[in-house]
């Protein structure tokens, strides 16, 4: 973990200056929930649109129930958020998704407030690359990649912009061929070709699959890239061309602040842009110097401008009614530097909650961390290291008594020998020493034999140990920023979200392993 996220979970006290609110402490759940309740919005405007992107992906009905309880004055939202990635991206965007229901939950039962968990798709920047791809792992468990091609438009406009083409069937056959066969397989990959149609647009996709997955449990997807949000947040927009340059001066002496007392800075602002961008095909800069030029346009047609990483939560929370935001390690980090901000659009600040962090093994990789008393972090690197110490320890302790005292019995004999060697003649020592070091190296060489015959005798244990390997850091990665949640749903079902919904713990802080 970076300091400030361990900081923020553990010694929260050190980073209070930068955020709105400690997520450990009940009271200030209970602010955060009246800040949200109290500052007007257009929640009738935002239900609607919400209500026509349901309508459009043909969302399930507890999702649009959900929806409808943003027009009531008391709702608050808990909202995280991730890109459109391909099939839902990492795991780590359903669990994402997770922690903001479960929290959502928390609030309704023990603030008397009733809250809605949303899920924010950022659609509107440029990145192709970032989302064309999703990782899983074959049935041998080899960590695989499968990418779309390049629509038209992709790497150039914003990703909402971008449609699917021919490759949207070519990668579905693919994940077909390269995935397990279970009970679930057929299910899954109707509903994933229902979502990932040729001409569909990837963010719909994107939003039609996660609904397919979570918006029976009332999980609340908005595509922030719909052009009819814009309109509720054009006042905002006007204000930053106004004070052009501002949030970035705010944003920058944050992390400027940060840094003073040993953390790190997430972004480095340009302070001669404005936080926001201006839509011409491309996500154009907007200079400080030529951002008046923009006001007129941003009031009247404010679906030509897209926020920037600093504006962008802004946005997010004048739209909705948040309480609270769930965020990844890296989110954290620049959300600390916007305290400020929030002060000068006069815009609630809502709680930070890092998302839920965790690793899903099956029942044999954990009874093999168990029975050899393994830490998870032991499988990352990617040789043998980890795997040479459990076999040597299957080594029988007399072999190893013997050649500890081999190698000692070297030691002191030659050098014993040296001493007296250096009356008879000089140049003896060195060759003394010579031989005692090649005796040194036979028996090293001896009991790397000894440990390749062990490997030979004992392939049960470098098997398992693979197995384990290959599940928890593919590639040498985290198994949740490296495969898909697509696999696990292959794997496990619908009865792996519920598992994560009734066990998963959301301690901050703390990385969970999942035996299934």
């Amino acid at each position: 973990m970076k300091r400030l996220a361990a900081d923020y979970a553990f010694e929260y006290a050190r980073v209070a200056d930068f955020f709105a609110g400690n997520p450990a402490d009940p009271s200030a759940w209970r602010q955060a929930v009246e800040r949200a309740q109290r500052h007007p919005r257009e929640r009738a405007a935002v239900a609607d649109l919400i209500e026509a992107q349901q309508r459009r992906r043909g969302a399930p009905p507890e999702a649009r129930a959900a929806a409808a309880r943003l027009r009531d004055a008391a709702t608050v939202a808990v909202v995280t958020g991730q890109q459109a990635g391909l099939f839902g991206g990492p795991l780590f965007t359903l669990l994402k998704a997770v922690t903001a229901l479960r929290l959502a939950r928390h609030v309704t039962e023990e603030h008397a407030a009733p809250a809605v968990a949303v899920f924010w798709i950022d659609a509107e920047d440029h990145d192709w690359d970032e989302v064309k791809t999703c990782g899983l792992l074959d049935g041998d468990l080899t960590h695989a990649e499968l990418s779309l091609g390049t629509p038209a438009g992709a790497g150039e406009g914003p990703v909402a912009r971008v449609r699917l083409d021919d490759s949207a069937t070519a990668v579905l056959d693919r994940l077909a061929a390269l995935l397990p066969a279970t009970e679930f397989t057929p299910g899954l990959l109707e509903s994933l070709r229902a979502a990932y149609r040729p001409g569909t647009g990837m963010a719909d996709a994107f939003g039609r699959w996660l609904e397919s997955v979570l918006g029976a449990r009332g999980l609340i997807v908005f595509d922030a890239a719909d052009p009819a949000a814009k309109r509720c947040v054009a006042p905002l927009f006007a204000r930053e061309i106004e004070q052009a340059g501002a949030t970035s001066r705010l944003a920058a002496a944050a992390g400027a602040q940060l840094v003073a007392r040993g953390y790190h800075a997430q972004v480095v602002p340009q302070e001669d842009h404005a936080a926001l961008f201006h839509l011409d095909g491309a996500r154009a800069p907007i200079l400080v110097g030529g951002a008046r030029a923009f006001l007129d346009r941003a009031r009247s047609q404010p679906a030509d401008f897209s926020p920037n990483v600093l504006l962008r939560p802004l946005v997010q929370d004048t739209l909705f009614p948040t309480v609270c935001y769930v965020a990844g390690p890296n989110e954290l980090a620049y959300l600390g530097q916007l305290r400020d901000v929030y002060e000068a659009f006069g815009v609630p600040m809502p709680l930070m909650y890092q998302r839920a962090t965790a690793t899903i093994l099956d029942s044999s990789a954990m009874r093999f961390l168990q029975r050899h008393d393994l830490p998870l972090e032991a499988l990352r690197q990617q040789d043998e290291g980890v795997l040479n110490q459990l076999l040597e320890a299957q080594i029988p302790p007399a072999v190893t008594a013997s050649l500890d005292e081999a190698m000692r019995a070297v030691d002191t004999h030659m050098e014993a020998l040296a001493r007296p060697l250096v009356q008879l003649d000089p140049t003896l020592e060195a060759a003394a020493r010579t031989a005692a070091g090649r005796m040194q190296d036979d028996l090293k060489k001896l009991h790397a034999k000894i440990i390749h015959a062990i490997k030979r005798k004992d392939e049960t244990l470098r098997r398992q140990f693979h197995h384990a390997q290959a599940q928890a850091f593919p590639g040498g990665h985290p198994q949740e920023r490296a495969v898909g949640f697509v696999y696990f749903l292959d794997k496990y079902g619908s009865g792996l979200v519920d598992r994560l919904m009734d066990d998963l713990p959301l301690d901050q802080g703390t990385h969970w392993v999942i035996a299934i």
